[in-house]
């Protein structure tokens, strides 16, 4: 029986019912960061808590990958199998932006500032069944 892992520990809630990104919001300046950090990035303050980011947010830009990436990064593909994906950032409420893949790679459905849902998928299996889950961002309907 395979499991369900997260692709890196800390990145978000896993496994949750409603999974969630993991940030870091400054309580000294209010600067939120992802993923989560021990210190603030702006202020360089020490006195930060992790909390769980909202799932919408806005498109605030975007690119389609047409070549594949280098290991670890890929997903398990092969020349012969890479397909171009995309990828972006994501303007979530509170002023964070994260990079992440998208669920659509054509550019005729995508647009900034189109609202879009962070979504939990799997990303490759490992050689031992176990299921790598990832986040991506996905238009909304």
């Amino acid at each position: 029986m395979s499991n369900q892992v997260p692709i890196a520990e800390g990145l978000f809630t896993w496994p949750a019912a409603n999974p969630a990104l993991l940030g870091s919001r400054c309580k000294s300046c209010g600067i939120a960061a992802f993923p989560a950090a021990k210190s603030c990035m702006a202020c360089s303050g020490q006195n930060v808590e992790i909390e769980e980011l909202p799932g919408r947010g806005t498109l605030w830009t975007w690119t389609v990958q047409r070549f594949m990436p280098k290991s670890p990064y890929n997903s398990g593909e092969t020349p012969e199998t890479f397909k171009p994906y995309g990828v972006g950032y994501l303007e979530l409420p509170g002023g964070v932006r994260v990079e992440g893949r998208l669920t659509e790679n054509d550019p005729a459905k995508l647009r900034i500032g189109m609202e879009m849902e962070v979504v939990f998928e799997p990303y490759r299996t490992e050689d031992n069944g176990d299921e790598v889950i990832s986040f991506f961002f996905k238009p909304v309907a």
